[in-house]
C-alpha cells in the first residue's frame, strides 16, 4: 500500500467520525460524545497529513501546533459561558482566515491556475475574506465592544451593491487572466471591506442567525480551499460544516418568521419610535418574599431562560430552585426558544452545564400548547422571545416572530435588573400586563433568595 492510499483511507475514517460527531452534537444528551468523536477525527486527519511526506518543515509545524494549543487552552479555560457566542464568532473568523492564507500560499507558490481552479480560488478568497472580517465585527457586537444596534449610513445599500459589482467584475477579469496578482490582492481587500459593512448593518438580536451563517461560510471556504489544494478531507468536512450551518440558519429564521435574506440585508434592530399609544404604563414590582408565597402554592412552573441568565451566571441557582419546587410537589419545565441567547443552542448548553435534566427542557412548539394550564412562568433574562407584540403589533420589528406564550400563564414573574429593552431594542408590553410581576435585581441573587425562602420554610 502506498502512503497516498493510507492517507486517503485515514481521511475517510476522519470524515465518518466528523459526520457522526455532527449527528451526536444535535442533542445535549450525546453532545459530549460528538465532541470526542470529532476531536479524534481531527487528530487522525492531522496525523495523516503530517505523515504524508509533503511537509516542508516540521519545525514550523511544531511551532504552530505549540502556539495554537497554548492559545486554545487559555481561551477555553478562561472564557465564561457568557463569552461563548463571541468566542465562536472569533473561531469562525480564524478558520476562514486560515483558509485564505492557504489559498494565498497555493496561488503564490504554484502560480496561475487553470480556469476551473481560478474560479474555485476566487470563490474561496471572497467568502473567506468577508467571513473573517464579518466574524470580527460579530465578535465586537457580541462582546459589546461595538454597539449591538445596526450601524447604517445613507447610501449604505448602494455602497454594498457597488462592492459586490466591483468584486464580480474583477473576479471575471481574474478568471480570464489568473496571472494578475494585483487583481487577486484587490479582490481580497474588497472582500474584507464588504464583510465589515455586511455585519455592521445587522442588529444584535439577529446575531444567533449571523453566527450560524458565518459558520456555514467558514465551512464553504474550507471546502473550496480543499479544491484549491486538492485535499479530499477538506472538501468533505467543509461541505458538512457548510450544509449544517445553512440548515441551522434556515431553522432559526423560521423560528423568527423571517427570511435569511431579510436577516442578512434587512438591518433588523433599527427601531423607530412608534407614534401609537403613548399612555404612561406602570409595572408591578414584587418582593422575593411575596413571590415565594405564590411559588410555594404553585403546582406547575415553567422557567424561560434568556441571555440575562447567562450574564448573571444563575444557571446553578436556577437548578437549585427547580429542585426546591419539585420537592414541594411542583412540576417544573424549562421553555427554550430557538433564538434565546446569543448563539444557537446557547440556553441548552448553559442549562446542561448546571446538570438540569434534559427531559425538562422543552422546545417552543411543545410548551406553548400547555402554557394556559401553567400556574407560574418565570422569565429570567429573556425579553424579545416572550414579547406579545410579536403576535399583534404590525408596527413592531418583531411582528410575526413566534414567541413563547409566557403571558398565558396564570402568573408571570419577570426577573430583570431594570425596565430596559432587550437586544432588539423593543419595549416588552408583557411587563405591564395584569398578571405580570417584576422582580428587580441580579437574577442569581433573586433566585438564591427564593431558594433560601424554600429552605427556611421546609
Amino acid at each position: 500500500m502506498t502512503s497516498e492510499f493510507i492517507t486517503n483511507f485515514v481521511y475517510i475514517i476522519s470524515s465518518v467520525l466528523f459526520a457522526f460527531g455532527l449527528k451526536l452534537l444535535g442533542s445535549p444528551v450525546t453532545a459530549r460524545k460528538g465532541n470526542i468523536l470529532s476531536s479524534v477525527g481531527m487528530f487522525l486527519a492531522i496525523a495523516a497529513t503530517l505523515a504524508s511526506g509533503h511537509i516542508i518543515s516540521f519545525q514550523w509545524i511544531l511551532i504552530g501546533i505549540a502556539i495554537g494549543s497554548i492559545l486554545g487552552a487559555l481561551v477555553a479555560f478562561r472564557a465564561a459561558m457568557t463569552q461563548m457566542p463571541e468566542m465562536i464568532a472569533l473561531l469562525h473568523g480564524c478558520g476562514a482566515l486560515a483558509s485564505v492564507f492557504v489559498d494565498w500560499t497555493a496561488y503564490h507558490v504554484h502560480g496561475a491556475p487553470d480556469i476551473v481552479n481560478a474560479i474555485t480560488l476566487l470563490i474561496s478568497i471572497v467568502i473567506g475574506g468577508l467571513t473573517f472580517t464579518g466574524s470580527a465585527i460579530a465578535w465586537g457586537k457580541l462582546s459589546e465592544k461595538l454597539s449591538g444596534k445596526p450601524l447604517q449610513f445613507t447610501g449604505q445599500q448602494i455602497v454594498n451593491i457597488l462592492l459586490i459589482g466591483t468584486i464580480a467584475v474583477l473576479g471575471v477579469m481574474f478568471v480570464m487572466d489568473p496571472t494578475r496578482y494585483d487583481l487577486f490582492l484587490i479582490i481580497l481587500g474588497l472582500s474584507l471591506v464588504f464583510g465589515i459593512f455586511l455585519v455592521l448593518a445587522i442588529g444584535g438580536a439577529d446575531m444567533p442567525v449571523v453566527i450560524s451563517v458565518l459558520n456555514s461560510y467558514s465551512g464553504v471556504v474550507a471546502c473550496t480551499t480543499g479544491f484549491v489544494i486538492h485535499n479530499t478531507l477538506l472538501i468533505v468536512v467543509g461541505a458538512l460544516v457548510g450544509a449544517n450551518g445553512i440548515i441551522l440558519s434556515i431553522i432559526m429564521c423560521k423560528a423568527m418568521n423571517r427570511s435569511l435574506g431579510n436577516v442578512i440585508f434587512g438591518g433588523f434592530g433599527a427601531v423607530k419610535k412608534k407614534s401609537g399609544d403613548t399612555t404612561k404604563k406602570d409595572a408591578k414590582p414584587m418582593s422575593v418574599e411575596d413571590a415565594y408565597l405564590i411559588l410555594e402554592a404553585a403546582k406547575s412552573v415553567v422557567i424561560i431562560p434568556g441571555y440575562g441568565l447567562a450574564v448573571a451566571q444563575a444557571q446553578h441557582a436556577v437548578n437549585e430552585l427547580s429542585k426546591a419546587l419539585e420537592n414541594n410537589g411542583c412540576d417544573v419545565k424549562f421553555a427554550i426558544h430557538p433564538v434565546a441567547g446569543r448563539m444557537p443552542g446557547h440556553m441548552n448548553v448553559l442549562l446542561a452545564e448546571a446538570s438540569i435534566p434534559y427531559d425538562q427542557l422543552m422546545e417552543m412548539e411543545a410548551i406553548n400548547p400547555i402554557m394556559e394550564t401553567v400556574d407560574v412562568s418565570i422569565i429570567i433574562g429573556a425579553n424579545d422571545v416572550v414579547n406579545p407584540a410579536a403576535r399583534h403589533d404590525k408596527s413592531s420589528p418583531i411582528y410575526g416572530m413566534p414567541i413563547i406564550d409566557a403571558d398565558k400563564a396564570r402568573t408571570v414573574f419577570v426577573l430583570k435588573r431594570s425596565m430596559a429593552t432587550g437586544f432588539a431594542g423593543v419595549e416588552n408590553e408583557l411587563f405591564y400586563f395584569e398578571n405580570t410581576r417584576m422582580i428587580f435585581g441580579d437574577a442569581k441573587q433573586t433566585v438564591q433568595a427564593l431558594v433560601a425562602e424554600f429552605k427556611s420554610s421546609h
